[in-house]
């Protein structure tokens, strides 16, 4: 089973079936799936074939529908980058991948218009210089059948993680992955024919790709796709097109909220509102709930490495358990907390999560080592540390990489961060650890205020809700935090930049 197959199947079952919107263009399957055919016909041309790597360089819009499922009905490999990507990014991604083409939007095309590496070049509307014309393409009368070439557990699609700890690593999955990854979503999340996927999300990222967008191919829904994300555009685009399911991250929740404490909305065709990336906190989902009027709010937490897949935390658990990410592992996956020797930790002990499942990565491209590395046997190392309370609900404390080490005790950033960003005027914060010759490591915080703050009434705060260890020694304000396309911030870089106290 692949990707085209599913596509093929739903515009014989389903041809006059909606497939996908995207703001005033509508296509149904029977024509999504002969326009894909059109477009796999062309790429076999000019020689791309089974195996080789396209780039899709593009927001959420119909013509990264058509490319994804006209690459892999030629059995070749889909290669999604961020929009927000800059040349030098791009061209990273392509030598790293030894693609064989690339697919450009128009909207993007100023990022990658000076493109020189000898590989085949599409763009969308009008051709340029040794950029082919997509659109043009699409208008050939080419109606050779392909049947797709790819096997189960070949290699079809390849997503490059965020890069917060070095150069992004290239995340191969096979058919069998990205199929099970989708029908899990399908089932835990009750998608069917009748449901409207609202797709705002970049689709260059594994949870709006490989579980929304493909969930509902799996069962024949429509695809709603918006180019970008704007509290203003879900509202309306919400009303206009009665979605019933979106995923999106925290944040986008809560600019959203904002927006509809002052304005109306018919947001009544919403059954399943889904966040991910990060939880709410218990105050927050209580804001959200109220505001959206609504108490359809799901959880859910994975890693990209493993599909991505991890564990959910349902509608009735939140009223109890918010900014928990659940206790149980959805279908297809497992999820352990365990210590260093991979042995499982007592309740309220924390421990690094670990996940095994049917939508586990085949391996990183041309990393054996790192691969090797993540790897725990069949499970795979989130780098997330995490416990288990009483009830069996996992809490994730922080990031493996940022955890700080001073004088021997074990300090976590993300409850730093939690309590500075309660002090009014503070709008961001990164803590991180740096080297110090007698303790091995000290705590520093970068903050970024609304106006200047005052560090000696902070520092005060800080002493009412913090242990004496805990506070950072070093806090400086900064117009901004360094963030990937992603929008993670990258402490890294603070930790490089950083030397030594004295």
């Amino acid at each position: 089973m692949n990707s085209s197959i599913l596509l093929t199947r739903n515009a014989h079952k389903s041809p006059h079936q909606e497939a996908v919107v995207c703001g005033d263009r509508r296509m149904t399957y029977a024509e999504l799936d002969n326009v894909v055919h059109t477009l796999a016909n062309n790429l076999r041309r000019h020689h791309i074939s089974k195996g080789d790597k396209v780039i899709l360089f593009m927001p959420n819009v119909i013509e990264f529908v058509i490319s994804y499922f006209a690459i892999h009905r030629i059995g070749a490999i889909v290669v999604p980058i961020n929009a927000k990507f800059t040349d030098k990014e791009v061209k990273y991604v392509i030598n790293h991948s030894n693609a064989s083409a690339i697919i450009a939007h128009e909207y993007l095309f100023d990022a990658v218009k000076n493109l020189n590496e000898p590989i085949l070049k599409l763009k969308t509307g009008e051709g340029n210089k040794d950029w082919l014309s997509f659109t043009d393409l699409l208008k050939s009368d080419l109606d050779k059948k392909i049947k797709c070439p790819l096997q189960n557990d070949e290699p079809c699609t390849m997503l490059y993680t965020s890069g917060t700890t070095g150069q992004p690593k290239g995340v191969l999955f096979s058919s069998h992955n990205v199929i099970s990854i989708a029908h899990m979503i399908c089932v835990e999340m009750e998608m069917k024919p009748e449901s409207r996927i609202l797709l705002m999300m970049p689709l260059s990222h594994s949870a709006p790709l490989h579980l929304f967008f493909m969930g509902g191919i799996i069962v024949g829904a429509t695809l709603v796709l918006t180019p970008s994300f704007s509290p203003k555009l879900l509202i309306e685009t919400v009303e206009k097109e009665k979605t019933t399911h979106f995923f999106g991250a925290p944040v986008a929740y809560l600019l959203t909220a904002e927006l509809l404490k002052s304005q109306t909305a018919d947001l009544s065709s919403m059954k399943w509102w889904i966040y991910g990336g990060a939880p709410l906190s218990a105050n927050e989902v209580r804001y959200v709930k109220q505001v959206f009027q609504s108490d359809d709010f799901v959880c859910v937490y994975g890693l990209t490495e493993a599909g991505p897949s991890g564990s959910l935390l349902g509608k009735e658990e939140h009223d109890e358990k918010a900014g928990s990410i659940g206790k149980r592992a959805p279908l297809h996956t497992e999820l352990r907390i365990v210590d260093e020797e991979g042995n499982d930790v007592a309740p309220n002990e924390v421990g690094e999560i670990i996940i095994r499942g049917e939508g586990n990565m085949l391996g990183y491209y041309r990393d054996d080592e790192a691969t090797k590395d993540v790897f725990m046997g069949d499970w795979i190392r989130t780098g997330d540390l995490a416990k288990r309370d009483e009830d069996g609900y996992i809490w994730v404390v922080d990031r493996k990489d940022d955890l700080i080490i001073s004088g021997g005790v074990n300090i976590y950033p993300k409850e730093i961060e939690e309590v500075i960003l309660r002090y009014p005027g503070i709008q961001e914060v990164a803590v991180f650890g740096i080297p110090n010759q007698s303790w091995g490591e000290t705590v520093k915080a970068v903050i970024i205020g609304s106006e200047d703050i005052d560090m000696n009434q902070l520092h005060t705060f800080l002493q009412k809700h913090l242990a004496k260890h805990k506070i950072p020694r070093i806090i400086e304000q900064s117009e901004a935090l360094p963030r990937n396309a992603s929008g993670k911030v990258l402490k890294h870089q603070l930790r490089q930049a950083e030397v030594s106290p004295s």
